[in-house]
């Protein structure tokens, strides 16, 4: 197979990217789907652990779409410095949802505000995130704790 071009990136690809990747997560779209996001070596840091590569995010994926329901991610901020086919890129999200933690008779509401620093690669159908880490989870008032 001759090698695909690869995208370039622009401000514009990555601030649509960002905002597409948030509503897969809200939509709780196929692993699949949401894989072809990731390079295959992914390293993603959460607050509860990193998790590397398709499988330690496919773990992760798998968990969270089986706890939060009603999830909103509204992003607030995406500011690119972009590389050549790289881009360091920090993200500013809000992000609420439900939970509900047996035997709890109700959900209980999350909401946050989450500071990060993605690396963001040019992929052959768009900008992939190569590293993700979360640098703060700020809980908004009233909110429940993760």
């Amino acid at each position: 197979m001759p090698n695909a071009q690869k995208q370039r990136l622009t401000e514009d690809a990555i601030d649509t990217f960002a905002k597409d990747w948030y509503v897969a997560l809200d939509q709780h779209i196929p692993l699949a789907d949401v894989l072809a996001m990731l390079t295959e070596d992914i390293e993603f840091k959460v607050p509860e652990d990193t998790f590397l590569g398709h499988d330690g995010f496919s773990g992760w994926y798998d968990a969270v779409t089986h706890l939060f329901f009603d999830e909103v991610h509204t992003v607030t901020k995406v500011e690119p410095v972009i590389e050549g086919d790289r881009a360091i890129v920090q993200v500013m999200v809000n992000w609420q949802a439900k939970v509900w933690k047996a035997p709890a008779a109700k959900s209980e509401w999350l909401g946050f505000d989450a500071d990060q620093t993605w690396i963001v690669v040019a992929g052959e159908k768009g900008p992939q995130i190569q590293k993700y880490v979360v640098n703060a989870l700020d809980p908004m008032p009233g909110s429940g704790s993760l």
